[in-house]
Order: structure tokens, then sequence, then C-alpha cells
């Protein structure tokens, strides 16, 4: 199985908070506010980064890790969206490795392939079509995770474990989406590159 340069792992709690998970629509308002702000630099970053791949055929460094960041985030704040943790997520894009989920992101690659990036918006439509499913999927278990842990306090492996393949999926496609790689995102699971035993910076 080859390894892909994009890696989630999670580690869900047993036991749940009930109030955070009851409350956990309102106590998104914060990070859905900035999200819309983080998002907005994010994209506008990859706009002005696919016009430099096709120039240079290289992604400049800062703004890779300015994207690597926002992916990091926007993987944490979806994970407790979908009640996967109920550690509340930090509102920027550091490693945070003691975060119960994690996202690992390899380095930039040293060459990008300019008709790859030229045709992105088009490669991407398969992908974005999956993850709008994969987000039903998400919605419906995380539904049924806000009724267990409400009423019982705990929600079994099971459960958080039916949210790793699509939350897994999701960043890969999102990464593929922001530019960082261009090795089209595997639907089976993939193991970490031995240089990705921490999440790059």
């Amino acid at each position: 199985m080859s390894a892909y340069p994009i890696v989630y792992d999670q580690s869900p709690p047993i036991k749940r908070s009930r109030l955070t998970v009851f409350f956990r629509l309102l106590l998104l308002i914060p990070h859905f506010i900035w999200a819309m702000f983080y998002g907005l630099a994010a994209y506008l970053v990859v706009f002005v980064a696919w016009f430099a791949i096709l120039f240079t055929g290289k992604y400049p460094a800062g703004m890779y890790e300015f994207i690597a960041g926002f992916l990091r985030f926007y993987t944490r704040l979806n994970a407790y969206t979908y009640l996967v943790v109920d550690q509340y997520p930090p509102f920027e894009g550091g490693e945070h490795p003691e975060y119960p989920v994690r996202l690992k992101i390899g380095p930039p690659q040293a060459k990008y392939s300019r008709l790859l990036v030229f045709f992105r918006f088009i490669l991407v439509i398969p992908i974005a079509i999956f993850i709008y499913v994969l987000t039903i999927w998400l919605q419906v278990v995380a539904i049924a995770i806000w009724f267990v842990a409400v009423i019982m306090g705990k929600t079994g492996a099971g459960l958080t474990e039916a949210l790793r393949f699509p939350m897994s999926y999701t960043a890969r496609g999102t990464a593929y989406s922001l530019l960082l790689t261009d090795k089209y995102p595997p639907v089976s699971e993939t193991e970490p590159l031995p240089h990705l035993s921490q999440p790059a910076g």
C-alpha cells in the first residue's frame, strides 16, 4: 500500500461530556465565524499559489505552510462539529500533536505538474461529489452519536470509528483541491510516510 502525503488520525474519547455535546452547535458559532475569514484568506492564497505553480512548478513555501495550517484547522473543526471529539479545537493551524485529531502533512513536492495544476478545477469535481456524499454519512453518524452521548454519557468505539473514513478522505480530497499535492486522493486508507511520524510544520 503506497503512502499518501496527507495522513489523518483520531483518538476519540469513550466517555463524553453531555453538556458540550448537547450544546455543540452553539459552541461552534465562534469557530464558524472565524472559519469564514480564515477560509477566505486560504482560498485567496491558493488562487495566488495556482499562478505561482504554473509559472515556476513550485509551491511557494510560505503559502504552502499557510494552507497546510488551514487544512489542519479545518480538519479539527470538522472533527469537533461531527462529534468525533469533545476537546475544543484551537483557532489556528498549528500542529498540536496533543489534540485527539491529528493531520500529518508532508513537505511540498520538489516539483509540481503544471498540467495537473492547470486542470485542477476539473479534476476535483469527482472528489467534490464524493465528499458531498461523505458529508451526509458524517451527519447521520453524528446525529446517532449525539443521542447516544447525551443519554449514555459515552460512545462506543464503533460509532466514532464509523467517522474515520469520511473524515480521512475529506482531508485528503481537500488537500488535493488546495494544491498541496499532485497525487489523486486514494479511497483506501494509507500508512504514514516515515518522515511523517510527526506533523509537518
